[in-house]
């Protein structure tokens, strides 16, 4: 248990994201046989399963959300892709318990942490929101 509470309102989320660009570059692989042991997340589908894994020939880039928001929490993913799109970023999103993982062109990585960096300043918590639970305080 982490201790925190999710953020589950749109201008919590928002305010909070403090997006992480990550070194590493990341592809989208199929998986046929063992699953890699290094794989950040897999996706099983009728078709196929897929796994997001770190290579050195990566096409993409991953951005971290770094607020814990919540998973029934509405309006963040289409709030970022529509920032990313208004720029004409491609963005695939894998959400996780605690964080949303953005998967951006590699090329692109650096200028899609800007923009969601000014999406997240746009977005400031107001007065009578700062500092409560909302915001991953410790629960008591």
């Amino acid at each position: 248990m982490t201790g925190r509470v999710p953020v589950g309102d749109l201008a919590g989320m928002l305010a909070g994201m403090d997006p992480v660009l990550d070194a590493r570059r990341w592809a989208f692989v199929l998986v046929e046989g063992a699953v890699p042991d290094n794989a950040f997340a897999l996706i099983r589908e009728d078709e196929g399963t897929t796994a997001i894994i770190p290579a050195d020939t990566g096409d993409f880039a991953r951005i971290t959300l770094m607020v814990h928001s919540a998973l029934d929490g509405v309006g963040l993913t289409a709030a970022v892709a529509g920032a990313l799109a208004g720029r004409g970023i491609a963005c695939n999103v894998v959400a996780g318990f605690h964080h949303d993982h953005l998967f951006v062109p590699w090329a692109r990585g650096e200028e899609a942490l800007e923009v969601l960096r000014g999406l997240a300043a746009a977005n400031p918590p107001s007065s009578s929101e700062e500092g409560r639970e909302t915001y991953g305080a410790k629960r008591s």
